[in-house]
């Protein structure tokens, strides 16, 4: 996240919106505390909190290292979430072609809706594993 510059502030480090827009998607995934430590979150929400714009190099390079676990993590998961539901979406778009439902075709390419189905798949198996 360091690496461009902040179109707000001039800045080359992340300012306190992106934390928070990161520490929200960490959340929803739920790589916030699969992936940080205790400290690492605390790092997190005390800049969050504290500061608008980081300016010292040092808080920003471990800012960084943490941002980039957190979107290692989100990554995986969306990856994760697109092989569980691929399969699904290419037999939901066979069967209705074979209804005949012409735009049927489309949706094995329709990323959200493949992610949509892992999504499923994933919190259905850990329902009926219990």
């Amino acid at each position: 996240m360091c690496a461009s510059i902040n179109a707000y502030t001039g800045s080359p480090f992340p300012n306190k919106r992106q934390l928070i827009l990161m520490k929200t998607k960490a959340m929803r995934s739920g790589a916030w505390f699969k992936v940080l430590r205790k400290i690492d979150r605390a790092l997190l929400d005390l800049t969050i909190t504290v500061i608008d714009n980081i300016r010292s190099a040092k808080l920003a390079k471990s800012i960084s290292e943490i941002l980039e676990k957190l979107k290692n993590a989100i990554n995986s998961l969306s990856n994760h979430f697109y092989a569980t539901g691929l399969p699904l979406a290419q037999k939901i778009s066979l069967s209705g072609q074979k209804i005949g439902n012409h735009s049927a075709i489309s949706w094995q390419y329709d990323i959200s809706f493949i992610k949509f189905l892992g999504v499923l798949q994933v919190n259905a198996n850990k329902t009926f594993s219990q």
